[in-house]
């Protein structure tokens, strides 16, 4: 962990939950920079590429650590993307409360203000909200990941144009910009091909490593359309007249409505920079919606992205060219086993599912060994031991032979003895097969998944299984032990498998884990059918909100009752009325560190204050404007016509544009500034006392301590 001096006389806590998130400052934005972790005492290091991991290789054994690690942990659980965020803000605030403990403001109001602050941005992003609009009734004719990657943009176009430049580009400019992003793909520097159909075994690129160069990054940005015109239809401070009026005195045209109705636009918005993983991703949505409208037929049922039907399976020491979508089980078999798959591969299978163990000695949970059995000579017992597992070996073939079934499924182990009885006698036994798998199967083949060997029966047999080599030659999966992968399908099933390949095994663990983060952004994005306006367009607008709200004028009485707000008839203002802008300024201070830390990263200026004064900038034109998120609106609009009238060609109907999700990116929100304001009160008790967390004045008596 970053080395930081802590002081014992200020709040512990706090100190240590900034240090903890000064870690993880790398993770944050499109382009993130991968950390050595070494142990103190071994000396032995692992490379980590987000924060789930790093915080897994980090010592958390303190209180506060802990307790962060959970709630990066529940963030992880619940939605798989946001931990980069949360921890981020985590520190951030933690030193803006810092901070407001410096300048004498207290706890109390501190807790009070952030929360209520933080709930009025919430509100207010409500505005940048982008519905999704039945983007699979068209997903045959949409343009496919590979199209539209290459003018993807990972922040907002107007945070990346220098300060000095406040105009909007020369239509020369756009046309350029245009035409190089349709001839050159920005990862990988060759030309964009159109993807091909997906079939039973998709085959999409791998994740290229090449990134773009600044002013082809910068080009793209600008011709982004991350938000096809929207429209404002809410604020908290003032209404739609006003509202129109402070437009039209400033000379901005309204928005038009918002909209996403294309998958691939939505894949490229979702992928952050992380375009290989998205487009496997896309490719296995495409092979789910295929599917599923086979087994519907003329059926018209709502297509959902089941994620849980989705696999990975890592090949390392393949190069990255080899990562696809497979329709069906990829999985690996020993080389003795593979032996029986030129018998196999060209021939209907008939299939057993069991849901156990398939050895000799298991037994249900309830089962009893005979008592009053003992055993005299240790030879005499491994003997007994040897002829038991033959017999049983032999039952079990037995089975498999009377209702000629060819393939055995197990989802626990499997007996040695047993794949080698299977294999002498032309059937394949596969062990360790996840449950849903086993569903899947089960549904698509008609089998019943048993318990036992025994229990087979002809209607618990399925049938039209398929069994085909993926890679011809075989594969060291990384433990010196040659196998070979194969595929298993089925007409009909409900089953992808995303291979992931690559030459460094070391790197395995983090493309799977980037495939699952895309994966899953897609996935909630459907499933809440919107996403905000991304690429920092949320966090810019919550930052000018909070300074919107700072500027207001404190309402006269204002206290806290219960937690919340209320008018009295006292003459004199409360503490959160005078402290008010002070809290909203260090809560803001958290959202303009995370714009300028991704700047930062993502290499679009050169030094964190350079970044911070840019955004500033943008932050000054948004207030003077009147109304923030129509700013923001019409920053995206203009660059976008900009873009459509060069009169480039016909083909980009649509420049794909940034989204973020809606519900993990606030629970991130909620999550972190929670457990700040958790450990500032612990650290305040812990310092003068519950007694003393209080205001000790005559406006004190209307706090609530949470």
């Amino acid at each position: 962990m970053a080395r930081r001096v802590i002081n014992k006389k200020r709040h512990l806590g706090l100190q240590q939950l900034s240090a903890f998130a000064d870690t993880g400052r790398t993770f944050l934005g499109p382009v993130k920079s991968s950390k050595f972790i070494i142990d103190e005492e071994s000396h032995e290091s692992v490379v980590v590429s987000s924060t789930v991991r790093l915080l897994e290789s980090l010592d958390l054994s303190s209180a506060v650590g802990q307790l962060l690690g959970e709630a990066v942990q529940a963030q992880h659980s619940a939605y798989r993307t946001g931990a980069s965020t949360l921890l981020f803000l985590v520190g951030a605030w933690s030193r803006a409360v810092e901070e407001c403990l410096h300048l004498g403001v207290p706890v109390s109001v501190i807790v009070s203000g952030m929360s209520e602050g933080l709930d009025s941005c919430i509100e207010e992003v409500a505005s940048l909200h982008v519905p999704l609009h039945d983007v699979f009734d068209r997903i045959d004719g949409t343009q496919v990941f590979s199209e539209l990657e290459s003018l993807n943009a990972s922040l907002c176009p107007f945070l990346q144009v220098p300060s000095d430049t406040g105009s909007i580009p020369k239509e020369r400019d756009l046309q350029d910009a245009a035409s190089q992003a349709l001839t050159t793909s920005s990862l990988s520097g060759r030309p964009v091909k159109s993807a091909k159909p997906s079939g039973p075994q998709a085959t999409v690129d791998a994740d290229k490593n090449t990134s773009q160069t600044p002013r082809t990054l910068r080009n793209s940005l600008l011709a982004d359309s991350c938000c096809r015109q929207s429209v404002v239809t809410h604020s908290r401070h003032c209404s739609r007249e006003a509202r129109a009026e402070r437009t039209s005195k400033h000379g901005a045209a309204a928005p038009q409505p918002c909209r996403c109705s294309d998958l691939g636009e939505l894949a490229v918005g979702l992928s952050h920079g992380d375009h290989g993983s998205m487009r496997l991703v896309e490719g296995a949505v495409r092979l789910q919606h295929q599917s599923t409208r086979v087994c519907q037929g003329s059926r018209t049922v709502p297509f959902t992205f089941d994620i849980s039907r989705v696999f990975t399976r890592c090949l390392p020491g393949l190069p990255e060219t080899f990562s696809c979508v497979c329709s069906g089980y990829v999985t690996v078999v020993s080389m003795f086993s593979a032996a029986v798959l030129e018998d196999l591969q060209n021939q209907p299978l008939r299939v057993v599912l069991i849901e156990g163990d398939l050895t000799e000695r298991y037994r249900h949970l309830g089962f009893n060994k005979p008592a009053n059995v003992q055993t005299v000579l240790g030879s005499m017992r491994k003997l007994h031991q040897d002829s038991s597992e033959e017999l049983w070996a032999n039952s079990v073939l037995q089975v498999l032979i009377k209702f000629n079934v060819n393939l055995v499924l197990v989802q626990g182990a499997v007996s040695e003895h047993i794949i080698g009885k299977c294999v002498h006698a032309k059937r394949l036994a596969i062990g360790s097969v996840s449950g849903r798998v086993m569903q899947a199967f089960a549904e698509a083949s008609g089998a019943v998944q048993v318990s036992y060997i025994t229990q087979v029966r002809e209607d618990s047999v399925g049938s039209g299984v398929s069994m085909t080599s993926w890679r011809s030659r075989p594969l060291d999966v990384g433990d010196g032990i040659s196998r070979m992968a194969i595929l298993l399908k089925t007409e009909g099933i409900n089953l992808v498998t995303v291979v992931l390949t690559g030459p460094v095994t070391a790197q395995m663990q983090t493309k799977e884990d980037r495939f699952w983060t895309c994966a899953y952004r897609l996935h909630y994005a459907l499933k809440e059918q919107k996403v905000f306006l991304g690429g920092g367009a949320v966090e810019f607008l919550c930052l000018s909100h909070l300074q919107i709200l700072r500027e207001q004028p404190p309402k006269k009485g204002d206290r806290i009752r219960s937690g919340g707000l209320h008018n009295t008839s006292s003459g004199l203002a409360s503490p959160l009325a005078l402290y008010r802008p002070t809290v909203l300024k260090c809560l803001a201070d958290g959202w303009h560190k995370y714009l300028s830390t991704v700047a930062c990263n993502t290499a679009n200026h050169s030094s964190e204050f350079e970044a911070r004064t840019f955004i500033q900038h943008h932050l000054q034109n948004a207030i003077d404007s009147g109304s923030p998120s129509s700013y923001i609106l019409n920053e995206y609009s203009k660059l976008n016509r900009g873009v459509f009238n060069s009169g480039i060609s016909n083909k980009l109907e649509q420049i794909p544009g940034v989204y973020d999700l809606v519900t993990p990116k606030i629970e991130a929100w909620r999550r972190a500034l929670g457990l700040v304001l958790l450990v500032l009160q612990t650290d305040s008790e812990i310092i003068a006392g519950p007694g003393r967390t209080q205001i000790k004045s005559q406006e004190s008596e209307g706090f609530l301590f949470l």
